[in-house]
This record gives structure tokens, C-alpha cells and sequence, in this order.
């Protein structure tokens, strides 16, 4: 099948979403856009996506559907991405399925562990995995910001057991419309690169209220992230997760240590954030929204907890992220003196 024969579903049209989408669609393929913030909706619907790139604006006139629509819809779709958050991935395989057919694969465009709660839904073998390395956001209906053009942008893809199907090349080679895209037949571990990776940065930039760069340079807090890093890294290892090189890293550049996670994080830093990159953490509680705590170190803290020990640096930044979607603490570079107790009680 021709890649502009397939029938594509994008759910969830945020930074992450909506980016993809536009570019699909401006390569000519056929793509609904299904989103659940009614005024995003609106937005794209009178006056088209607009993203803001590094070097030139563009505007793409869309379909974009109202999630109650999908009741509406008959034909299935041959590939569904979805890009909500972590904890709204289960509903979204549930709202899809009855859209899928047989051979029909949904991909999740999400940090975390995703991959499980979809092939719990539609089944292992409708299921691929994505990893990102992208820098985006969406504040106002309609408009993204993309910090990170296309060209460097980075996407993994792969199948659960690593077996390399048409299904998945025809997805690899949608993706390259929007992002450097490789297939890995260890999508785990591939996710888990960008866990360990992302889970030192999400929730403490997210309780200081600070752009990630601005964050990792405040003064005693790159050793917090670090600190994190490692007990991200020490699960993988228990977990028998295989290191291997992620986020434009090479084989030959990676040390065989804990290191290995502090250079991801130096990598996101160096390639994938700009002087005003706040992470999704930020980003949502500053809309008001839940923040995906299950899928970094509420993630990380579960399963060590499974193996019957403790991750004690980030199970402290964890308990302070619940506060904020508590109500009990606010965003804040005030922040700092807690996040450091947080090592120094560790």
C-alpha cells in the first residue's frame, strides 16, 4: 500500500501531535485530527494549524474532529497516533479499537511506558512504540511552538517483539515526514533511554517553574537530576533493560556506568532544549491540567518498589510533585532548598 492510501488517525493534537499531524498532512497523506480541548478544536477549524518553527511559520488548513465525533466515524484507519497524555492512554486504545482493523497499529507519540497499556487494549501485535526526541508547546488554541525543526528532530520506532513487519516500515516511513525516524527492534529498551533521560527533568524544572535550562543551572540542582539519573539507570540495569545509544548518541560514545544517564540528560540539554524550553510537566500545571507524574518518577519509584527496594531521591521529588497537584505547593524557584533536602535526605 502506498503511503498516501493509508488512512492515519492523530489523537491528541498538542505540541507533540499537532506538530506531527501538520507535517502529514502538508506531505499529502490522509490524516483526521481528533482532539479533546474543544477551543483547540475551534481554532484549527476557522483559521488552520500555525507553528512557529525555527526559521519559518506555517499555517495548515486540517480536518479536526471533537472527540465526541469519533462516535461518528465508520471507515477504519490503517495507522491511529496517539499523543495524550500517559494517563489518558487506556481510554484512548478503548475509543480507537472499534476503528482498527486486524491489521491495523496504533502508535503512541509519548514519553513513558505506554507501550503496555495500549497492547493491553488493542494487543501486542497492533502495537508500536515511539520514542521522541522533540521540543515543543501549545499555550494558545490553534498555535504551536515548534523549538526544533523536523531535520532535527528525532524519532525510534519498533514493535513489541522486535520483528520488523510492513505495518512498521510503513509507519517509520510516515514518521520521516516529521522527524528523523530509525527502527529498533528493542523498543524497551529504547523507551527506557529516553525515561532515564527525561525522568531527571520533567518533575523538578516542573517544581521550580523555570525553563529545563534555567533549572539544571540553578545552583545545587544539577546534582538532584543527576542523582536521579542514577537510580533511573541502577532500575534499568535491575530490570535487565540493555543500554543502547539513544538521542543521536553513538555506540562508541557511550560509557559503561551510570554515566551513560548523565550524558543523556547533557544531551537533551545540549541538543533538544532552547533558553525557553519548558518541560510538559510545567506546561501543564501551568493550564491548570494533571501532570504525567506516572510516567517519570512516579514510574521509576513503582517499579523499584516492585523489586522490593527504594528510590529514594526520586520518591522525595515525587511526594513534592504531588503537592502541587495538591494544591500545597506552587511552581517556584523558591522551590530549590526542597528539592536539595530531597538529596541530602537520601
Amino acid at each position: 500500500m502506498e503511503l498516501d492510501q493509508l488512512k492515519i488517525a492523530v489523537v491528541g493534537a498538542g505540541a507533540v501531535g499537532g506538530s506531527v499531524a501538520a507535517d502529514l498532512i502538508r506531505a499529502g497523506l490522509d490524516v483526521t485530527v481528533i482532539d479533546q480541548w474543544p477551543a483547540h478544536v475551534e481554532a484549527m477549524r476557522a483559521d488552520g494549524l500555525t507553528v512557529h518553527l525555527p526559521t519559518e511559520t506555517q499555517v495548515t488548513p486540517l480536518p479536526a474532529l471533537h472527540l465526541c465525533q469519533v462516535a461518528e466515524l465508520r471507515e477504519p484507519f490503517d495507522i491511529v497516533f496517539t499523543a495524550v497524555k500517559t494517563y489518558d492512554t487506556r481510554w484512548v486504545a478503548e475509543l480507537m479499537m472499534p476503528l482498527m482493523r486486524p491489521d491495523s497499529v496504533l502508535v503512541g507519540l509519548q514519553n513513558g511506558m505506554t507501550i503496555d497499556h495500549v497492547a493491553e487494549i488493542v494487543g501486542a501485535d497492533r502495537t508500536i512504540g515511539c520514542v521522541l526526541g522533540i521540543a515543543a508547546n501549545l499555550r494558545t488554541p490553534g498555535i504551536i511552538v515548534r523549538q526544533v525543526s523536523p531535520a532535527d528532530t528525532w524519532f525510534s520506532v519498533g514493535t513489541l517483539d522486535g520483528v520488523r513487519t510492513e505495518r512498521l516500515d510503513q509507519v517509520a516511513a510516515v514518521l520521516a515526514h516529521t522527524a528523523q525516524t530509525v527502527v529498533t527492534d528493542d523498543i524497551r529498551s529504547a523507551k527506557w533511554m529516553k525515561l532515564i533521560a527525561n525522568s531527571p527533568e520533567m518533575l523538578p524544572s516542573g517544581l521550580l517553574g523555570v525553563p529545563l535550562l534555567e533549572a539544571a543551572n540553578m545552583p545545587g540542582i544539577r546534582p538532584v537530576m543527576d542523582a536521579m539519573s542514577r537510580e533511573a539507570y541502577a532500575l534499568a540495569i535491575d530490570l535487565g533493560i540493555t543500554m543502547m545509544p539513544s538521542l543521536g548518541l553513538t555506540a562508541g560514545e557511550m560509557p559503561d556506568s551510570d554515566q551513560y544517564a548523565l550524558d543523556l540528560l547533557d544531551r537533551v540539554l545540549s541538543h533538544f532544549s532552547q533558553p525557553d524550553t519548558r518541560v510538559a510537566v510545567l506546561q501543564d500545571w501551568e493550564k491548570g491540567r494533571r501532570a504525567e507524574l506516572d510516567a517519570f518518577s512516579g514510574y521509576i519509584v513503582a517499579k523499584r518498589t516492585e523489586l522490593g527496594g527504594r528510590a529514594p531521591v526520586n520518591e522525595a521529588i515525587l511526594r513534592l510533585a504531588e503537592g502541587v497537584e495538591r494544591g500545597d505547593l506552587v511552581p517556584a524557584p523558591e522551590n530549590a532548598p526542597l528539592l536539595i533536602a530531597a538529596l541530602a535526605d537520601a
